[in-house]
């Protein structure tokens, strides 16, 4: 419920900014907005408040999907033609030069990327920037199955992509490691080139799966009860140093051997306030002993900067300039197999925000849904921003407006792909959930 609500909240608050972009742009130019609607309303309306004053119509829909400002003399969502056979009206979309309508058109994708430059200069002038910098990664990285397919090799410390150094495990070292001819690792003593080719990508979409993880000590952060680890007398804060006489660095060289003496006694050798200790436990069937594992982030130094509020605002700028551009880099992979069938909908979305409320997250994940959203909306899709945008700027070159029936049927065709798509998308998401 708690995933659910803030998936509701920042949905919300997206499709209102965006078509508020719409609705401030039109009001300056003197456009009549007829309809504001949180959500789509076929057959029937939530709730409606008509504005005495401008005469606009306020509402909720029932179909969460989006929602629209419908203005006086356009063809849009509503394919409301009656109006289109009289007179144009100096109030009227239509009436409007070609470059106020462009900048009415503009108005939503230019709301949400403020919204998201407004929102990472906030999070950095409230919490400033924490991460684990690559250079203190003591145990190396732990890459995956697909990562390591690739040519990385637990242990590997990140050095370089392409000549420029990696400073943190985050979205823009991601960006910069799929996109890179090669990335020079530190392994042991030695420097390794390991070349990388647009397949890594692929494979890590298809599969799912993360590129790679801190390596860490396993210090033990809580015991479950009854679990194997309790009735071996172990505790909050030991520190597993060998199993069965293996010695044991990181929480992941622990895992092959709980995984290889499932439901078989072994004996653990640990730390516990500077003494060492010996004792045996009994991995479950899953080769589990029943611990939380205390985190990498509060056992590697962390790295904190903060900013002043004037401060924040150039870099909240350049950091979401930086997330739009690398979302549309990373754009085409949706056009590849792999990237078709991992599209998600509604369901993967709210997935991805915690189960517990965390503010800090919350607000950045609504800065990373508005620029999606941004650049979504310019895509030229008919129905979309986008393909308003593109008809608009034909309609200069040409210097006349397309024909209505061209615009009407262009707006169905949108309509279909558009719902197409999101059927698609929550169908993959069912899929997934029955598999």
């Amino acid at each position: 419920m708690i995933q659910f609500l803030q998936f509701v909240g920042a949905l919300s608050l997206m499709v209102i900014l965006h078509e508020m972009g719409h609705y401030i742009a039109a009001r300056i130019f003197g456009v009549r907005v007829e309809k504001f609607y949180l959500f789509f309303n076929p057959g029937f309306t939530l709730f409606k408040y008509t504005s005495k004053k401008s005469g606009t119509e306020y509402g909720i829909g029932w179909l969460p999907f989006g929602g629209y400002v419908k203005l006086s003399g356009m063809i849009d969502e509503s394919l409301d033609t009656q109006q289109m056979q009289k007179e144009p009206a100096p109030y009227e979309f239509r009436a409007k030069p070609a470059w106020q309508r462009l900048i009415i058109m503009a108005g939503g994708v230019f709301m949400n990327f403020l919204t998201a430059v407004i929102v990472y200069a906030m999070l950095l002038f409230a919490y400033g920037k924490e991460y684990v910098a690559l250079d203190d990664a003591k145990y190396g990285m732990a890459f995956s199955e697909v990562a390591q397919k690739h040519g990385f090799a637990d242990g590997d410390k990140l050095l370089m992509a392409d000549g420029i150094k990696l400073e943190a495990l985050d979205y823009d070292a991601m960006h910069s490691i799929l996109n890179a001819k090669e990335i020079k690792v530190l392994r042991g003593d030695d420097t390794v080139l390991i070349p990388i080719d647009e397949s890594l990508q692929l494979d890590l979409v298809s599969a799912q799966t993360g590129f790679a993880s801190f390596r860490c000590p396993f210090v033990v952060k809580k015991v479950m009860d009854m679990s194997p680890a309790q009735v071996a007398g172990m505790q909050e804060g030991d520190s597993v140093v060998a199993m069965n006489g293996i010695t044991v660095i990181t929480h992941q060289d622990a895992n092959g051997v709980l995984k290889s003496n499932k439901l078989t006694p072994i004996t653990i050798e640990y730390v516990r306030k500077g003494n060492v200790y010996t004792t045996t436990a009994t991995p479950d069937a899953e080769g589990m002993l029943g611990v939380y594992l205390t985190p990498y982030y509060e056992l590697l130094p962390i790295t904190k900067i903060e900013y002043g509020f004037f401060e924040s605002f150039p870099l909240g700028l350049a950091e979401g300039t930086q997330m739009f551009t690398s979302y549309a880099d990373d754009f085409k992979i949706v056009f590849t197999p792999e990237g078709a069938s991992s599209i998600g909908g509604f369901g993967t979305l709210a997935g991805l925000f915690p189960n517990v409320f965390s503010a800090q997250y919350f607000w950045t994940f609504v800065a990373y849904l508005s620029v999606v959203l941004a650049f979504m909306n310019l895509l030229p899709i008919p129905g979309l921003d986008g393909g308003h945008i593109l008809f608009l700027l034909i309609e200069c070159i040409r210097r006349k407006p397309l024909s209505q029936k061209f615009m009407v049927n262009a707006q169905i065709v949108g309509m279909i792909l558009l719902f197409g798509l999101l059927i698609y998308a929550n169908g993959m998401d069912l899929f997934r959930w029955l598999k």
